[in-house]
């Protein structure tokens, strides 16, 4: 029971994990303050990760340097993992490896990155939280249609009430907001599909890969589109900004991207990815507060509803994906 081993779980976990959660968060309250100084969505997310390229590059010497090692280049993956027998990590990348972490760094960082900061402009951070939050379910859904693989009543009821919970949220904010509300929805949701996708896609490669030589090397992957796509559709006189504008970008590269994945990284490594991923369910929860108290966004008690029914569908479909 998850009661009985909560009991149990290492206090540095816990509390990665948490950090992870809130400092993932608080990427799309930065997002809306630099929106403050009349910057445009092409332009932010160059920032962001122009700023975090250094690091990712670090993190992927790292992850190859662990890879070569002689001592590692027999490692197995765990045993545990989703429930696989054990597979040998791969030593030296292929050239299909290379073709898939390139794709899935295009579509799973660069794509639904750009998509999500654009819906941002026209939607709040709360409700831009929960869209993203529904990631699960999004999964089940392409699963479903694409793999054929059957979904259960339990998990039908889960989705239900996630939707739920989100239509509460989005009829609130619509009554507040404009019309563009609809538009910034859509584009989180896109968002969120095609990070589902990265997700579905990445699995088989987590099989043979690391998970941090993939995350490392998809998202300089991801930088790289960044600043391509900058230099063709902007000019580089454009990053002629105030000097706040700069700050946030840093602040959102380092404590909002490249941090979150450190510390969910050690969670996981302390406590497991099930137990991480219902601990970071704090998430949408600490944005919806960070965005009343610094962005002065509403917060009255449908939002309040719709977010715990969002969180409650979640956390039921964890429970049955752990229970299977």
């Amino acid at each position: 029971m998850l009661g009985s081993k909560a009991q149990r779980l290492p206090l540095a976990g816990m509390v990665f994990a948490l950090l992870g959660a809130v400092a993932f968060s608080g990427k799309a309250i930065v997002i809306k303050l630099s929106y403050r100084y009349g910057v445009d969505a092409m332009t932010l997310i160059m920032l962001r990760m122009l700023f975090a390229l250094p690091f990712f590059l670090i993190m992927a010497a790292w992850a190859e340097y662990k890879a070569r090692r002689p001592a590692d280049s027999h490692a197995t993956a765990p045993p545990a993992f989703e429930g696989r027998p054990e597979r040998q990590w791969r030593v030296v990348l292929t050239l299909k490896d290379m073709r898939d972490i390139a794709f899935l760094g295009f579509i799973g960082y660069y794509f639904s990155s750009f998509l999500d900061i654009l819906g941002l402009q026209y939607v709040s951070a709360g409700l831009e939280r929960l869209i993203l939050y529904l990631n699960p379910t999004l999964i089940l859904l392409l699963g479903w249609v694409f793999l054929k693989r059957r979904v259960s009543p339990k998990r039908c009821l889960a989705m239900g009430v996630s939707y739920v919970g989100l239509m509460l949220a989005f009829g609130t904010e619509l009554t507040v907001s404009s019309s563009h509300v609809w538009l910034g929805s859509s584009l989180v949701f896109l968002s969120a599909i095609t990070y589902a996708v990265y997700l579905m896609l990445s699995e088989r490669l987590l099989e043979r890969i690391q998970s941090l030589r993939l995350v490392s090397w998809a998202s300089c992957v991801a930088c790289v589109c960044c600043v391509l796509q900058f230099s063709i559709f902007r000019s580089w006189q454009d990053l002629s900004l105030p000097m706040e504008v700069l700050q946030l970008a840093m602040i959102n590269a380092t404590v909002c991207t490249v941090m979150p994945i450190f510390f969910v990284m050690k969670g996981i490594e302390h406590m497991g990815g099930a137990i991480t991923a219902q601990i970071g369910m704090i998430g949408p929860m600490s944005t919806l507060l960070l965005s009343f108290w610094i962005l002065d966004e509403p917060l009255d008690v449908w939002i309040g509803l719709g977010t715990l029914l969002v969180l409650a569908g979640v956390f039921l479909m964890s429970r049955l994906g752990v229970e299977k």
